[in-house]
Formats: structure tokens, sequence, C-alpha cells
């Protein structure tokens, strides 16, 4: 009898934590009202209103009607625009440089197409929310190390679970192309032979990656016939099926003109169509050529300088813009790996230069929102205040391009985040320290 009740207790306290987890998990209702609405695909509406049920937008417009029972965020003198989406980072990729274990962004081994960054990414990595407070809501985590790097994954930045943050993924697989002349400078030891070598040894392992994983896959194609014999698995070629169908994009990593150039012959030889190249220097050089393929450019950081000693001041503040008036597909990132992650945040001071040095203020702002969604794929998903579209948000006292301007609350999947990190919370605790008679006054 002890062990029925026993028992009924168990299943009562089991039902009971479910019944509280549902109740918890309830989508919210939510009205942002008054503001200035930015949905960036269509007209800025005044006084406007964004409704949101669950993680879902679902609508969109002036004069509408709060749902009852909605908890409603008063926007006025506010403005409302969609996160911002930062597509080059390895954020949740990296915590620590110096702790081999807390590092994710250069692996061992040249050739690693099956890395997912949606597995190695890290949730609880003290970088998401110190960036998330400059309204950027979803991240391109990029995997490093060799020449051909895995998969990339668009990555929320909140959330408990593998699942919950990712957005997209596969999203496209890196290839690190290769310099193609040596590079003089205080960091490079190798002799100009030395460097010939090893980029003639990274490229021929990228065309063999590519060779040995279609020879891979037509050998498993095969075994569908009679008397042809099962082959052993290979996790890497099993990583590159949706790459060689052109399902998954292969994102080139390519500054310099001849790096350009090189990549569009190894596309034309491997026969690859879905390409997007990521970093683009010099992609405005050969504008049109990229135009007649439709590849579009990732411009890898705005706020560099220049990469060769006679080029101009500004030569890097000017590449999106010039980007833009060639026509070309295009959004604005920063430069990528490890050492940036912890300045990430700093995506839209990067498209704000590209406006002081050419791009049209509208289109920097889309460069950063829906021109990256469209980009890797995820234009149905967010880059835009629109009903349907995941409730990616920020509220803001004025144009969040600007250094001025504060992000005041930043809405992921619908739900309200903490307008808290590291950094806030050290500035706190030593605002609040004791201060002697010969302090410095506040």
């Amino acid at each position: 009898m002890s062990r029925l009740l026993k028992c009924t207790h168990m299943m009562f306290a089991a039902m009971l934590a479910c019944a509280l987890f549902v109740n918890a998990a309830r989508a919210e209702v939510l009205a942002l009202t008054g503001g200035t609405v930015h949905p960036v695909t269509g007209p800025v509406i005044a006084k406007g209103t964004v409704l949101v049920d669950g993680k879902k937008i679902t609508a969109v417009g002036a004069g509408l009607a709060v749902p009852a029972g909605a908890r409603v965020i008063d926007c006025t003198g506010k403005h409302v625009y969609p996160g911002f989406v930062a597509a080059n980072t390895a954020l949740g990729l990296q915590e620590i440089s110096t702790i081999q274990g807390a590092d994710d962004t250069q692996e061992t081994g040249n050739v690693n197409p099956n890395q997912r960054a949606e597995v190695m990414y890290n949730p609880d990595s003290d970088f998401l929310a110190v960036t998330r407070l400059n309204g950027i809501t979803t991240v391109l985590s990029v995997p490093g190390g060799g020449s051909v790097r895995g998969t990339s994954a668009l990555m929320h930045l909140e959330g408990w679970t593998q699942e919950d943050i990712t957005v997209r993924a596969p999203v496209g697989l890196h290839v690190q192309w290769p310099n193609m002349t040596p590079v003089r400078a205080f960091f490079e030891l190798r002799s100009d032979e030395e460097q010939a070598k090893a980029r003639d040894s990274a490229t021929q392992a990228i065309a063999d990656a590519f060779n040995d994983a279609r020879a891979y896959w037509k050998a498993r194609d095969a075994e569908a016939a009679a008397g042809v014999p099962k082959h052993d698995a290979d996790v890497r070629w099993d990583a590159m099926r949706k790459v060689l169908k052109g399902d998954v994009p292969v994102i080139f990593h390519a500054d310099a003109l001849n790096q350009i150039r090189a990549v569009l012959r190894f596309c034309d030889e491997q026969k690859l169509t879905n390409v997007i190249l990521l970093g683009g220097y010099d992609a405005w050089r050969v504008a049109d050529e990229l135009k007649r393929r439709d590849i579009a450019v990732i411009v890898a950081g705005v706020l560099s300088v220049p990469n060769r000693g006679y080029e101009a001041y500004d030569q890097a503040f000017t590449v999106a813009g010039k980007l833009s008036r060639a026509g070309l597909r295009f959004c604005i990132a920063d430069e990528g790996g490890g050492f940036a992650a912890a300045n990430a945040r700093n995506l839209p001071h990067h498209a704000a230069m590209a406006v002081a040095f050419g791009l049209d203020a509208d289109e920097a702002l889309k460069a950063v929102t829906i021109y990256p969604a469209r980009i890797l794929g995820a234009d149905a998903e967010i880059g835009s205040i629109e009903p349907g579209k995941r409730a990616d948000l920020q509220i803001t006292d004025g144009d969040p391009l600007l250094v001025a301007t504060h992000c005041e609350q930043v809405l992921i999947d619908g739900k309200l985040q903490t307008m808290e990190s590291r950094q806030t919370q050290l500035f706190k605790k030593y605002d609040g320290r004791p201060r002697g008679p010969k302090a410095r006054r506040r």
C-alpha cells in the first residue's frame, strides 16, 4: 500500500512539474506601441505598433488594436528596428584564446568539412551578452583551421540548447583560399619559396577534397546496383554531399584580386554555381564578373587599414559603397576570427563608416539586416519586421548605426532580454566601490 501511495505521489509531482513547465513556456503576447517602426523592407511607420505572439511577429502597422491581455511596451519617442545579423564571427566558438579547450576557432588538420559550428557553439559564452546589448541578435558562427573548415551556422545570441539557438544550419562550407603571392611582413618568417610551396599544397588539398568527395559519392550512389560492394563511410565526404549537389553554398574566404580570380577558376573547374565570397577587399575590381555569376560578397570588415602601403587610407571604407553601386548582392560583417569575437558588437559601426564613405544610409541598414539574411538563406525568418518572421527586434533612442545611440531593449524570438552583460556588471561593481576623500569626483 505504501508503495502504491509513493508511486501516486511521484506521478502527481511529475504531472505538476509538467503543468508548471507548460505554463512557463506559454507564449507571451507583446505589443510594442507608439514607436517609429523601421521594417527595412518597407516604408517607415510613424507611431507604429508591432504585435508579437510567442516567437513570431503577427502584425505590423499604425493604429493596430492591442489584443486583450497583451503586455504593452510603450515605445513612444523610440525606434523599433530588426535585430542585426552578423555574417562572419567566431562567437560561441571561442571564450579564452589561451586555453585550448575554450577555443574551437583553430582545429587541427587541413581538411575538416565535417566540422559543424552549431555543435561547437557555446550558449554560455560571456561574449554573447556583450554583443547582444548593441542590437545584434543573430550571428554566423564560422569554424576555423585549415583550408576546408567545415560548415557555419546561423545562431541566436540567447537560448539553452542547440535546438533553441540554431536559426539555420548548415549555412555554407567554408574554404580559406591561400595567398597567391608571398607576404613580406615582420610576422611572416617563411621565405618566398616556402610560402609558394605552402600555397601550392593548400590549393592542391582543396582540389583533392572536392575530387575525393565527388568520387566517394559516385561510389556510394553506385552501391544501389547489383553486385557493387559497400564502401566504408567517411564523415568528411559525407558532410560535403549537399555542397556537391549545390544545396549548400561554398563560402570562399578571399580578399586579393589574384585570390578571387583563382577562386573563380576553381569554381569553373569544379562546376560550382552556389558560391559566396567572404572578405572581398578587391571584389569591386571584378564586380561585373561577380554579378554575371550572381556571387554575393560578405564584406569582412570596413574598419580596417589598407591592405597595401600604396593605397589610400579609406580603401577598406569604400568597398561596400563600390559593390552597392555596381549592383552586387552584398552585406557587411566584421573581419571575423577569434581576435574579433570580443568586438562583434561593433557591427553597426562598420556599416556607419561605409555610409561616411559613399554607401547609401538605407543600404547600410539593409547590409546588416535583410541583406545578410538573404545571402545566408534565412530571409524568410529574420532580417526585417514582417508578419510571420521571428520576433528579433531592438528598441533604440535613435539611429542604431550611430555610436551615440543607445540600444535600450532587445527581443530574441519574442523574448525580452536582460540588458546586462559581464561588462555592465563590472561597471556597476567598480562604479560603486568605496571612495576616499582624495578620490576623483563622479
